[in-house]
């Protein structure tokens, strides 16, 4: 069982630089592949990027640039880096963590890869 916890969401200007955190509690996160998805109002949920248990990542174009993706497995902590955000980057952001044996890079954006969800945490920009 993986539970994850995002926070670091806020209110922020057009411009302005965030960062998100996905803390995980599961022994083996270093196995995992994790991921950032957001659902803005009245949208379907959309993928931001992904990286792999060895570091590979894998951006969504709208994102590619601006995001920068990490983890920090000796703290099972994901993180999102995020500038130059605009009102399109607003929503709730949320972290999935997908097992070695479901996921694969060039599938990452298919949040059905991804077997556990975080409860989100909202991103506001205003312009």
């Amino acid at each position: 069982q993986v539970q994850l916890v995002e926070s670091g969401g806020g209110l922020v200007q057009a411009g302005d630089s965030l960062k998100l955190s996905c803390a995980a509690s599961v022994r083996t996160f270093s196995s995992y592949a994790m991921g950032w998805f957001r659902q803005a109002p009245g949208k379907e949920r959309e993928f931001v990027v992904a990286i792999s248990w060895s570091g590979r990542t894998y951006y969504a174009d709208s994102v590619k640039g601006r995001f920068t993706i990490s983890r920090e497995n000796a703290k099972n902590t994901m993180y999102l880096q995020m500038n130059s955000l605009n009102a399109d980057d607003t929503a709730v952001y949320y972290c999935a963590a997908a097992a070695r044996s479901t996921w694969y890079l060039e599938g990452s954006a298919h949040a059905r890869l991804y077997g556990y969800w975080g409860q989100g945490t909202q991103v506001t920009v205003s312009s």
